[in-house]
């Protein structure tokens, strides 16, 4: 189970988007706004049947102030490799939001650099941050449209607490 070593610690980090700009949770665009964290890598099944769920939540909850951001765990250190991958990713699932090279592989490079977690225990994980960027929620794994119920129970549940996150 993935958690914050510290629940007042915030999570943060500093990475290149496919454009090669640096972002981080200290730009403008997150300031003041719920914040959703997707740990993921191209690879992962499970993480494109979370990119294809995560791309329409951020398309319906954008303009309420909802922002999403991907930080990818890629099978490369390449930054070239790794954009490519991840450019047919957010094509083949119509992404709006970031995705950031983090140039790291694996879920133990992925608990290094976010320190302020005490680990990465699978990919996907997703970290649900309020307007003041505090974890207030950290999921672990996707249960896709294969699992019926189960995704329907988990679309339900996610969106009415990013409608909460939303209104605080």
């Amino acid at each position: 189970m993935t958690f914050l070593k510290n629940k007042d610690e915030k999570i943060n980090f500093s990475f290149p988007n496919l454009d090669k700009k640096i972002t981080s949770l200290n730009d403008k665009k997150f300031e003041n706004k719920p914040v959703i964290i997707q740990i993921m890598g191209s690879w992962c099944p499970n993480c494109m049947d979370e990119s294809a769920y995560l791309a329409q939540v951020y398309k319906q909850y954008r303009k309420e102030g909802l922002e999403i951001v991907a930080l990818a765990f890629e099978k490369t250190n390449d930054f070239e490799k790794a954009k490519n991958q991840l450019l047919r990713l957010k094509k083949k699932f119509s992404i709006d939001y970031d995705i950031l090279v983090t140039q790291q592989t694996g879920k133990e490079k992925a608990g290094e650099v976010l320190y302020a977690l005490n680990k990465i225990t699978a990919f996907p994980t997703t970290i649900f941050l309020n307007k003041e960027h505090k974890a207030v929620k950290i999921h672990t794994g996707f249960s896709g449209p294969a699992t019926g119920k189960e995704y329907e129970g988990f679309k339900q549940s996610t969106e009415s607490f990013i409608k909460q996150l939303l209104k605080e």
